[in-house]
């Protein structure tokens, strides 16, 4: 009788070991929490870049809107600003990144009277003389495109739920493929972005965004690079809505750096 006992808490024992062990985060988890937050806190170079957005809509057409790309690095943060001029005026997007922080965006519009020129908030601050925007906010349209401002911001990085579900190759590349999923998704956001992320230089690859019921919504994909002195620059990346059959392209003008 005494062995019996003595091997059913042996058995009870392993049972809750499993079980605590199914409770914690997996090795995928471990590893997709890891590499996400490896991506939001990589420091950038300091640089400026000026372009265009190409903009192709079956509802408006085709437009172009010229664009201007600032990375700036304070002791503190680093910060992307974006500048785009439209026909209705001007957008300005300031993106706010420190280690460990979320990331605070502030947008302005030329209809937004009685917000500071974001390109001074950036340099002089405080930041809270801005309108900082809210999480639901974060699915406006960059300057009429098809890049949301969250989307610049590669929000979905900073999601809690973050596991790399498989490794294949893609566009030549061999990747680890990062499965972002939103906690809480609004009705016309994400619910889930999967990346391709580059096993070498953690680059992403490709992008797929998927709507609130799981359909795929947008692709995104970094096209070209270039070589500035001595450091790869982004020379063009292009954004398509699948649902709407709309599609944006940035492209840089990098030799004129």
């Amino acid at each position: 009788m005494k062995f019996f006992l003595a091997v059913a808490a042996v058995l009870c024992l392993f049972a809750f070991g499993a079980a605590a062990q199914t409770d914690g985060p997996s090795d995928a988890e471990i590893q997709g929490r890891g590499l996400a937050q490896e991506l939001c806190n990589g420091l950038p170079t300091a640089s400026t870049n000026t372009g265009v957005l190409q903009i192709r809509s079956p509802q408006n057409g085709y437009s172009e809107v010229p664009v201007k790309s600032e990375i700036i690095v304070t002791a503190t943060n680093w910060q992307s600003l974006y500048q785009a001029g439209t026909t209705n005026g001007n957008a300005t997007l300031l993106i706010v990144h420190a280690v460990g922080q979320i990331n605070e965006y502030f947008y302005q519009t030329n209809s937004d009277e009685q917000t500071p020129n974001l390109s001074e908030v950036s340099r002089l601050g405080p930041l809270s003389h801005g309108h900082r925007l809210s999480a639901s906010e974060l699915t406006i349209p960059f300057a009429g495109s098809d890049f949301w401002l969250g989307d610049l911001g590669l929000e979905f990085f900073h999601w809690p739920e973050q596991k790399i579900v498989k490794k294949e190759f893609a566009r030549g590349r061999g990747c680890m493929v990062l499965e972002s999923t939103n906690p809480n998704p609004s009705p016309i956001g994400y619910s889930r972005v999967d990346s391709w992320i580059d096993d070498e230089t953690h680059g992403i690859v490709q992008a797929k965004a998927y709507d609130v019921d799981g359909r795929l919504l947008k692709e995104f994909y970094p096209k070209d690079f270039k070589k500035v002195n001595g450091q790869w620059e982004l020379e063009s990346m292009e954004i398509d809505n699948v649902q709407t059959g709309s599609r944006t392209r940035i492209e840089f003008d990098l030799n004129k750096k």
